[in-house]
């Protein structure tokens, strides 16, 4: 009887210190993790601004502030994947774990800093609003609102444009073609874009990123 007594007080004890083991080296990897991560997120604000407000240099980057986390996820992947040609966003998502991508796309989800700057002219923003809100029927171009939101904060996959530079969205309007969609075996969501994108004239676009880049 003694025995086993002794037997099951060192199972206890043993099972016990395990556990304090185990909390311990929990503990000590939290601030490891954590460190990696705001390295990571500092990084990003390096080019994307200190509140992801986007930032304007010798081309302009995009805001990611208040961005979809579904929508940055696939983007990083398609970046990875080299569905979307970008050798400066390829080499930073590749060495991305899937944990990181995520806790990544949650935080700058997160922020709500206003627009970076202004917009175009007042006649481009009301023609803007039009076009985004009741397309352009005889181009077969829809309401942008329809996928992106009336409110243009998006959902799931489709991303958020309100805040967005202008100049970021006339960018990727006119040059869809040379940057998305580059794997046509592997398509995504961003295919809806490529015939609306090819239906609005040059004006059209100015006029759509006019009006979603003032909204909050």
């Amino acid at each position: 009887m003694h025995f086993r007594s002794s037997l099951l007080g060192a199972i206890i004890f043993a099972l016990t210190n395990l556990s304090t083991t185990t909390e311990a080296q929990q503990k000590a990897a939290a601030p490891a993790e954590s460190q990696t991560f705001k390295a990571k997120f500092d990084y990003c604000k390096t080019c994307h601004g200190i509140q992801g407000q986007g930032f304007r240099g010798s081309y302009p980057m995009p805001r990611l502030a208040g961005q979809q986390p579904e929508y940055l996820v696939n983007q990083l992947q398609a970046f990875i994947e080299r569905r979307r040609n970008n050798p400066v966003m390829f080499n930073v998502a590749h060495v991305l774990s899937p944990s990181m991508e995520k806790a990544l796309a949650e935080q700058f989800n997160g922020l709500n800093p206003k627009p970076l700057d202004g917009t175009s002219p007042k006649a481009d923003v009301t023609e803007g609003k039009r076009i985004y809100l009741e397309g352009i029927q005889k181009s077969d171009v829809p309401p942008c609102a329809s996928c992106h939101g009336d409110d243009a904060k998006g959902r799931d996959a489709f991303p958020r444009l309100a805040g967005q530079l202008h100049d970021y969205v006339y960018k990727k309007l006119t040059n869809w073609d040379k940057e998305r969609g580059q794997d046509k075996s592997n398509p995504d969501n961003s295919a809806i874009m490529q015939p609306i994108a090819h239906n609005l004239s040059e004006a059209q676009i100015k006029a759509v990123a006019a009006y979603v880049s003032q909204l909050e």
